[in-house]
């Protein structure tokens, strides 16, 4: 898996590319949590590249949530491939995290505009 970062007004960005399991999660959780001690808060994972997440993925976005809410923040998810949108929500993460079809509308979500 590769993850990289954008930071635009008001969020950081986090790009997943390939599959987020076991392996991958690990790396994953450390550098986004060094972020959001740098002051991420407002995240958007990006996941219209990630073609594979397990139980870890999962895990790396509750944590990742958890943190950054408790910090006054928030965090979301935009993108999901049908396959790794149905793991999401069968996980109900929909009930708990906002779920976009675009990073652009989760932006405008941040932002408090409306999605067209």
């Amino acid at each position: 898996m590769k993850d990289t970062y954008t930071e635009t007004k008001g969020a950081l960005i986090v790009h997943l590319t390939g599959e987020l399991d076991q392996h991958s999660a690990v790396k994953l959780r450390i550098n986004l949590d060094k972020k959001i001690m740098d002051g991420a808060n407002n995240l958007i994972f990006d996941l219209s590249k990630l073609d594979f997440m397990d139980s870890s993925g999962i895990g790396i976005i509750i944590g990742r949530y958890k943190n950054v809410t408790a910090l006054g923040g928030t965090a979301s998810v935009a993108g999901a491939k049908s396959c790794v949108e149905k793991i999401l929500r069968m996980a109900s993460i929909d009930k708990i995290i906002p779920i976009y079809k675009s990073v652009e509308d989760a932006i405008l979500k941040i932002r408090g505009e409306e999605i067209g």
